[in-house]
């Protein structure tokens, strides 16, 4: 293939998967594919195999992991055990190629591990674990390499265009900080003791930028100004200890597109990628995945100097096998990661979760801030014994005395309240918010609410796409500003980081730190008095809660008592305490830590296909349908049918359009033909594409029960 490039070899961990990972194509069968042929020819395991054989003694361990990631290249990352295409199974199949290979490549395999396997944890589940998770970097950096070389080589030839180019971090990060600082300026002109706080979290956080890159906590309430604080402490750290990039990683796609959009107007609007398109490989057929066609997977690289994603699209590519996800792992190595509302972090993979984020930190140049208005949550303490050290790493002036000036609301509890008496209530409001917990009784509350002849009455879930949301939004604040009516019916979707600001608001039941969030949305701006600013928490009887949530009312029931200021620090580490406690090991429920394991004899068992399967922070495995109701989305849909454009460069633009539905809606909404993949024959099914435009309304969203499903999922994440 290469005959006239002969690289320098000099052992590297990270150059043998290059040099490996293709050696399969030394056969004849592959050859005749490359004048013709089309009988599939598998060329990922030979180069496992050889190196497996080459690799003695201490390098046997590296030579597997390596192993890995030359066997997964195209397919994904295998399992170790139990049937066809796991490790040992692929070890196993002969595999014929010529001997030229090694006068071409001229290998030398020796001392493969890298110097900071030297310094993995001593105990066994946490040294597998570190070795598991270098593993899938690897991977990452090998299925990167092997995608750009492909485009570049298919750019040269005129056969596909390119993706963009992204400059450096540390060639912008001057012009970021002077833009950075020009936009507070202005802001600074803003009166008022919220703002005076504003600007003391700001100075302080930035105060602590010079110190040792690791783990951090940000503990502001909100409205606090957590967004532009961890931004400006992020740039000012990136500048002393040049970091690659800043990833700001938000709970929810429905805020996404804010924080991007903040980012964009101060950094400059060519900056910033916003990432949070599901809009990925699915069951794209691996025997396809060579050579141009890996082309055609929506896969992004996270090489932006900054990212804006969800939580979900950061922790679940972490742990994801698929190529197309795993490709950005090794572009965070080096960054600023900011997990803004860390709190929501699923509980039931908090372990595993906290054991990524600390290899990140002490491993591959990671800062981490765990960004929300309540903390403590994740440090260490007894009842969270897999804690991170978090102590003395603050960096918000005195949170407890924020959380106390900060105080706008108050909370209190009404039992229960059926929609009737919940619409009664509203009545008597002519600007409220109500969250609930689920697209089903949001959406059942707002249609009884239109017939009952209430003004003002705004839905807002993810039923909608997210550019349609953010119209929602700004006409809601809007409304707000200007004293019309506004009645809010939304789900939790609008409690991360969404700046409105509502006199009164009542929540379905929820954890406590839900509670605290949806109260953010009220008073937000400190303009009324605390007595009449009241979020009113009931128990819905005809809508039951899931089971996690059940769970944390519980947790909250039992705190009530204690505390007469339920926004209270104290109040947020006693309630936490509480959920710790009674989680105990189900904070690993899936048992991902204990599937990466190392055995002295046989080495590395590292399940990476079933983890990357069952590792899901969104368990209702919703899929994606694409509503093409704006101009540019339609032209994007239309651009889908040209061949030689980038996959993930349409995903990219096509990410605001979509909803998550039920997999069973979706395919009723194909089978139906009220939805279609979109050239198939290029993307795969990638782009599923809403083709009954009459199934979205404007003040709903999408109503995929009027193509003949019969249920709405209970869930909303």
């Amino acid at each position: 293939q290469r005959k006239n490039e002969r690289p320098s070899h000099k052992n590297a961990c990270g150059l043998t998967p290059l040099l490996f990972h293709d050696l399969g194509k030394y056969s004849p069968a592959f050859q005749q594919r490359l004048d013709g042929a089309t009988e599939p020819v598998d060329h990922s395991t030979a180069g496992a195999q050889v190196l497996r054989d080459l690799a003695g003694g201490s390098d046997a361990a590296m030579a597997q992991v390596i192993g890995y990631c030359i066997l997964g290249h195209h397919a994904g990352l295998p399992d170790r055990l139990d049937g066809p295409g796991t490790f040992d199974h692929r070890m196993k199949q002969p595999q014929a190629i010529d001997p030229a290979w090694m006068d071409e490549l001229q290998a030398e395999i020796a001392g493969l591990a890298p110097d900071m396997v030297q310094r993995f944890p001593t105990d066994r589940a946490g040294h597998a674990f570190s070795w598991a998770f270098m593993g899938r970097m690897l991977f990452s950096a090998l299925v990167d390499a092997d995608f750009a070389d492909t485009e570049r080589y298919y750019v040269a030839l005129g056969e596909r265009e390119a993706d963009r180019d992204w400059p450096a971090l540390s060639a912008l990060i001057d012009d970021f900080i002077a833009r950075f600082d020009a936009h507070m300026a202005l802001l600074s002109r803003q009166e008022g003791m919220l703002n005076s706080l504003r600007r003391e979290v700001l100075a302080h956080a930035r105060a602590g930028a010079g110190r040792k890159p690791g783990l951090f906590t940000l503990t502001v309430p909100t409205g606090g100004g957590k967004t532009l604080a961890s931004l400006g402490f992020a740039l000012d750290h990136a500048r002393r200890h040049g970091h690659r990039r800043i990833v700001y990683a938000i709970p929810f796609t429905g805020i996404i597109d804010q924080t991007a959009e903040i980012f964009r107007s101060v950094l400059g609007e060519g900056n910033v990628l916003e990432h949070h398109s599901s809009i990925e490989e699915e069951s794209f057929d691996a025997k396809r995945r060579e050579r141009k066609d890996k082309l055609k997977l929506a896969m992004e690289d996270w090489a932006a100097p900054v990212v804006v994603t969800t939580t979900v699209q950061l922790f679940e590519s972490l742990f994801a096998a698929r190529p197309s996800r795993a490709r950005k792992l090794h572009n965070i190595a080096g960054s600023i990661v900011v997990l803004d509302e860390a709190q929501t972090l699923p509980k039931a993979l908090l372990m595993p979760i906290m054991r990524a984020l600390e290899e990140l930190a002490r491993r591959y140049g990671c800062t981490v801030v765990l960004c929300t208005a309540t903390q403590p949550a994740l440090g260490k303490r007894p009842e969270l014994p897999g804690g991170l050290p978090l102590e003395g790493r603050e960096l918000a002036p005195d949170p407890r005395g924020l959380a106390a000036k900060l105080a706008r609301t108050r909370i209190v509890h009404a039992g229960d309240m059926d929609d009737a008496a919940l619409l009664d209530a509203l009545a008597g409001h002519d600007q409220a918010l109500v969250i609930v917990n689920s697209r089903r009784h949001a959406l059942e509350l707002y249609l009884r609410a239109i017939e009952t002849g209430l003004e003002g009455v705004v839905h807002l879930t993810t039923r909608q796409y997210a550019a349609h949301r953010r119209r929602i939004l700004a006409d809601v604040r809007d409304r707000l500003k200007d004293g019309r009516s506004c009645r809010l019916i939304a789900t939790s979707l609008i409690e991360a980081g969404v700046d409105v600001d509502f006199p009164v608001a009542w929540r379905a039941e929820a954890g406590l730190d839900q509670i605290i969030q949806a109260a953010g949305r009220v008073n937000r701006e400190g303009r009324r008095d605390r007595e009449s600013s009241i979020v009113t928490v009931f128990n819905p009887p005809a809508h039951r809660p899931p089971a996690e949530i059940r769970g944390l009312i519980g947790d909250m029931k039992r705190i009530i008592d204690k505390h007469a200021d339920l926004t209270s620090l104290a109040a947020v580490e006693d309630y936490f305490g509480e959920v710790y406690w009674r989680m105990g090991e189900g904070m690993d429920g899936k048992k991902i830590l204990g599937r990466f394991m190392l055995n002295g004899r046989t080495g590395c068992h590292f399940d990476y296909r079933t983890v990357g399967q069952d590792f899901r922070m969104v368990e209702s495995g919703l899929a994606p349908v694409i509503v093409a109701l704006d101009e540019e989305a339609r032209k994007a849909v239309d651009r889908l049918r040209v061949e030689a454009i980038p996959s993930g460069l349409l995903a990219r633009k096509l990410q605001s359009s979509v909803v998550q539905v039920p997999p069973k809606a979706r395919d009723l909404l194909i089978g139906n033909g009220h939805a279609a993949f979109v050239a198939p024959q290029w993307r795969g099914d990638q782009f599923a594409v809403l083709q009954t435009a009459s199934l979205y309304r404007p003040d709903v969203g999408l109503l995929w029960e009027d193509a003949g499903y019969p249920g709405v999922e209970d869930m909303i994440f």
